[in-house]
C-alpha cells in the first residue's frame, strides 16, 4: 500500500495585509481552549489603584491546536534568540489565588 503524496513545499510565500490590518500593543493575553481550538484574547492592562487592575480587551483570535503548537515553537525559538542577544528575561509575579499555589 503506497503512502499518500505530501503537497510540495511552496517556492515562495507572498504576504499582504488586508485593508483593516492594524498594529497594536498588548501586555495582556488570555488563553481559552476547547477540543477544537484555542482562543487568544489580547488586551492592555493598567493599574489605576493598588486594589484594582483594569484590562481592556481589543482583539480575539482563534487558532487550531496545530497552529497554536506551531506558534509556541516560533515563540520559543525567537525568545531563545532574544535572551541570547539581550540577556535572560525575568517574569513579574503572576496574578493567582491568594495564599500561594493550589495543588
Amino acid at each position: 500500500m503506497s503512502q499518500p503524496k505530501q503537497p510540495a513545499e511552496p517556492q515562495s510565500v507572498n504576504i499582504t495585509n488586508t485593508n483593516d490590518y492594524r498594529n497594536s500593543y498588548a501586555n495582556s493575553v488570555q488563553v481559552r481552549m476547547s477540543v477544537w481550538d484555542f482562543y487568544l484574547v489580547f488586551g492592555t492592562m493598567h493599574r489605576d489603584t493598588q486594589e484594582e487592575v483594569q484590562i481592556e480587551n481589543f482583539q480575539g483570535i482563534y487558532l487550531s491546536p496545530q497552529q497554536a503548537k506551531a506558534l509556541r515553537n516560533v515563540l520559543d525559538h525567537n525568545l531563545a534568540q532574544y535572551e541570547q542577544t539581550f540577556g535572560q528575561l525575568a517574569l513579574e509575579p503572576q496574578f493567582g489565588p491568594p495564599g500561594g499555589p493550589v495543588h
